[in-house]
């Protein structure tokens, strides 16, 4: 059975990835938008994409290997431990969202103090920490391995907040 999975690929390289899994037979989809863009002796309006550095494919799990493997790729979004299933449902309203309104922007969460998250880019990718301080563009992030803690600064666009264990 085939689900729904984001992709993180390396950055500026979305269009170019999703040329590949479309040359490889590989089901995927690119949310772009258009977005109006400015230099010093003209205006254009370009296609975007709506996510930085991620692309969604559908693939059974024996083809996650496949998808790894494919130049640009760097891994898959994880939750839990897992690579994230994106629900078919989802996928759905970004189509639908793109196809109504313009001008659209991402905004993504901000992490609470003391909340726990898991590093979605960078050297900590897939690491969950406790935030210890919230700054403008960074989040202080203590990541407790080999028996002690690594605080980094992680920008703040690379931190997923994990739903609290009740």
């Amino acid at each position: 059975m085939k689900h729904w999975y984001a992709v993180y690929v390396n950055s500026r390289h979305e269009k170019k990835v999703s040329g590949l899994f479309d040359i490889s037979g590989i089901e995927n989809y690119l949310p772009l938008h258009k977005v109006l863009k400015q230099w010093s002796d003209r205006k254009k309006i370009v296609e975007e994409p709506l996510f930085r550095s991620y692309i969604f494919v559908k693939i059974e799990d024996a083809d996650q290997q496949k998808i790894r493997e494919t130049k640009g790729v760097l891994n898959f979004v994880y939750w839990l431990g897992k690579p994230a299933v994106i629900r078919d449902e989802e996928i759905l309203v970004i189509k639908k969202f793109l196809g109504e309104y313009q001008n659209i922007q991402v905004e993504y969460n901000v992490p609470e103090l003391n909340s726990i998250v898991q590093i979605d880019g960078g050297p900590f990718m897939n690491y969950t920490g406790k935030v210890i301080k919230i700054g403008k563009n960074k989040v202080k992030v203590s990541i407790e391995s080999l028996g002690c803690s690594l605080i980094a600064d992680v920008p703040i666009n690379k931190v997923l907040t994990l739903p609290s264990k009740k």
